[in-house]
C-alpha cells in the first residue's frame, strides 16, 4: 500500500505504544505507520509501507485497493496471523482499545482474536478445515473462548447457521466444507466471525477493475509509485513522491476526512462528476 513516509531501515523495531486507553476513549483500532516486508530470494518486498488509519466503535471503514496492494497483508498483521517468516512487521503501531498489539504475547493475541476482533477471509474453502465438520469448527470457538460443553457449542453452531440463513442448519451442522456451495461456505465464514460478537470485524474482498498492474515491490519506482501507469503523470511525479495533501474545495474549505497523495489532486477533484 503506498504511503507518504520513507521506508524504515532494515532491522527497525516497532515504536513504543502509548499505553492502555479506557474503553470509550480514543478509537477502537488505531493503526499508525504500519510497515510489513517479506524477505525473498529476489529481495525484500515492501508489502505495506506506512499505512495509517483508525476505526471508531460503530464505524465502518472501507480500505480500497487493487489486488496486490497490501490490503490482506495489513489485515493479517492487525489480526496477528501474518506468516513469519517470511513476513515481518518492521515498524508502526497497532493499538486496539489502547493496547499495543505488537507488544502483546502470543496467548494475549490469541485471546483477543475471535473474541474481540475477527476476520472474514476471502477464500472460505481454504480457510475452513476440510477434515472437520462445519459444526465442530463453529462450536470450537465457544469451547475454547467460553468454556462451553460440546453439546452447548453444537447448539450454538446451529443457531449461527440459522442466523446466516443456511437451510436445514440442524441437519447440515455435521456436514463438511466441501459439501457446501461457495456461497454457503462464505456464510459459514461470516457466522464464524460473528460467533463471539467481537468489537471489530474485518472483511476481505478482491478488486480487479484497475488499469495496469501494481509496481514490483522489490523495485518500487522512484517518485510517485503510480507514475508508470498514470495518465496525468508529469516530470515531478517521476522524481518527487507526493505528500499527503488535505483535500479542500476551490475556496479552500477542507473536505472532512479527505486527503490525497497526488501532486495533481486538484485537477482530479475538478474533473470528478458532481454528486
Amino acid at each position: 500500500m503506498p504511503a507518504t513516509a520513507t521506508p524504515t531501515a532494515d532491522g527497525e523495531q516497532p515504536a513504543p505504544g502509548r499505553g492502555g486507553v479506557p474503553d470509550g476513549e480514543g478509537p477502537l483500532l488505531d493503526v499508525r505507520d504500519l510497515r510489513v516486508e517479506f524477505r525473498t530470494r529476489d529481495g525484500v518486498v515492501q508489502a505495506v509501507n506506512g499505512v495509517t488509519y483508525d476505526v471508531d466503535a460503530g464505524e465502518t471503514l472501507a480500505v480500497l485497493g487493487e489486488s496486490g496492494s497490501g490490503k490482506s497483508v495489513t489485515a493479517q498483521a492487525v489480526m496477528g496471523i501474518l506468516d513469519s517468516p517470511p513476513g515481518r512487521i518492521t515498524g508502526g503501531e497497532i493499538l486496539f482499545r489502547g493496547r499495543d498489539l505488537l507488544r502483546a504475547g502470543r496467548e494475549e493475541r490469541r485471546a483477543i482474536r475471535g473474541a474481540q476482533m475477527a476476520m472474514i477471509f476471502q477464500d472460505a474453502l481454504s480457510s475452513l478445515n476440510p477434515v472437520l465438520s462445519v459444526g465442530y469448527q463453529l462450536g470450537e470457538m465457544f469451547q475454547v473462548h467460553r468454556g462451553d460443553s460440546r453439546k452447548a457449542a453444537r447448539a450454538k453452531a446451529v443457531e449461527l447457521m440459522d442466523r446466516v440463513r443456511i437451510p436445514a442448519a440442524k441437519q447440515r451442522v455435521n456436514d463438511y466444507p466441501h459439501q457446501f456451495s461457495g456461497g454457503m461456505r462464505q456464510r459459514i465464514m461470516i457466522a464464524m466471525a460473528l460467533a463471539l460478537e467481537p468489537d471489530l470485524i474485518r472483511k476481505g474482498k478482491r478488486l480487479y477493475a484497475v488499469k495496469g498492474l501494481p509496481p514490483n515491490l522489490t523495485r518500487i519506482p522512484r517518485g510517485c509509485e503510480f507514475h508508470p501507469r498514470c495518465p496525468r503523470a508529469q516530470a515531478v511525479c517521476v522524481t518527487d513522491r507526493p505528500p499527503l495533501y488535505t483535500v479542500a474545495e476551490n475556496d479552500g474549505t477542507p473536505l472532512p476526512g479527505r486527503a490525497s497523495a497526488c501532486h495533481f489532486w486538484k485537477d482530479e477533484l475538478n474533473d470528478a462528476p458532481a454528486h
